[in-house]
């Protein structure tokens, strides 16, 4: 059984003391624009509004970098990950990646 991490995006956990820095853990995943949202956000783009798909899209490749940080973070030991931070980057066209990363440590 996987026990619970805790994520943050600062660099201190109130009430709670680091006791040893892990080192870097880091998850990532390239997502690729499905044609149909693709031809959905053309249109939303001349009349205005939220792309549904993209942010679908998105949402999903953010779970799937946080669970394979999380993942990383196990490996290690950790208990926490501090400074925790996503970073997206085009790949290529209709690509892009989604990383997160932080530094995992563990409590006293």
């Amino acid at each position: 059984m996987q026990k619970n991490i805790l994520i943050t995006t600062t660099e201190h956990i109130p009430g709670r003391e680091i006791g040893e820095i892990l080192g870097l853990v880091k998850g990532n995943t390239v997502q690729t624009r499905h044609i149909g949202s693709h031809i959905v956000a053309g249109l939303t783009s001349v009349v205005g509004g939220e792309v549904k798909g993209y942010v679908k899209a998105i949402t999903t490749a953010r779970e799937e970098a946080t669970d394979r940080m999380l993942a990383d973070a196990h490996a290690v030991g950790a208990d926490a990950v501090v400074c925790m931070r996503y970073s997206t980057s085009q790949i290529m066209n209709g690509a892009a990646e989604v990383l997160a990363y932080g530094t995992a440590v563990k409590l006293k």
